[in-house]
């Protein structure tokens, strides 16, 4: 009778662990579900370039590829509005969550570029390919932190290598928000002056589906 005892307890101890991991498992899906639904579009800074003649107009096109794989993946394209054929930024973001509860947002570079050029229109274009095409920009991950309905974070300090139009180093913070993504790149030389990059502030991207 001692030993049944014991060992109903056991497995009832093994089910409640085993419940709470899926239970993890499922909430953290949910939660990167919810950031890629919020990042998930296509915006511009149509709006904030008409206000402010020091912003371009430029579009930002950011949709799911690999969706029937693991992980959570957004390919990305930024051009300006006036030649959106020509996008001056073509990134794979991958979404995490981390264990102290933050989000990070790895930035990968394609192999071939062109090629990919308007496939936010068609991201089944990707499912011929793995991960093996992508080379990850080290320490360039931008590290979000939810704040009630939105998200917002950045680099760390000087660790996203860049050597765009004399910079050592690039920084970019980031705002995730319904409908809105607000966005600052910057890159800085080595005696950490400004060098490319929005001045005042960040770009504002506002979604148009």
């Amino acid at each position: 009778m001692k030993n049944s005892l014991i060992y109903a307890m056991i497995t009832l101890f093994c089910l409640t662990i085993s419940s709470c991991d899926s239970y993890k498992s499922v909430s953290t899906a949910d939660e990167l579900n919810a950031l890629q639904t919020l990042m998930t579009g296509s915006f511009d800074s149509s709006e904030q370039a008409t206000a402010d003649d020091s912003y371009y107009n430029i579009s930002l096109h950011m949709y799911p590829i690999w969706t029937s794989k693991d992980g959570h993946w957004l390919y990305v394209e930024q051009a300006l509005n006036s030649n959106q054929n020509k996008p001056y930024r073509q990134r794979v973001y991958q979404l995490e969550k981390l264990e102290n509860g933050k989000f990070s947002s790895k930035v990968y570079t394609l192999e071939n570029p062109k090629e990919a050029v308007g496939k936010w229109k068609t991201p089944t274009y990707f499912d011929q390919f793995d991960t093996s095409m992508l080379k990850e920009r080290e320490g360039c991950a931008v590290i979000l932190e939810k704040k009630g309905d939105f998200y917002t974070g950045s680099t760390n300090e000087k660790d996203c290598k860049s050597t765009m139009r004399g910079a050592s180093y690039a920084t970019s913070e980031v705002t995730v928000k319904a409908n809105v993504i607000e966005s600052w790149d910057r890159g800085f030389d080595s005696n950490d002056e400004h060098v490319w990059g929005a001045e005042k502030a960040g770009y504002v991207f506002k979604r148009l589906k």
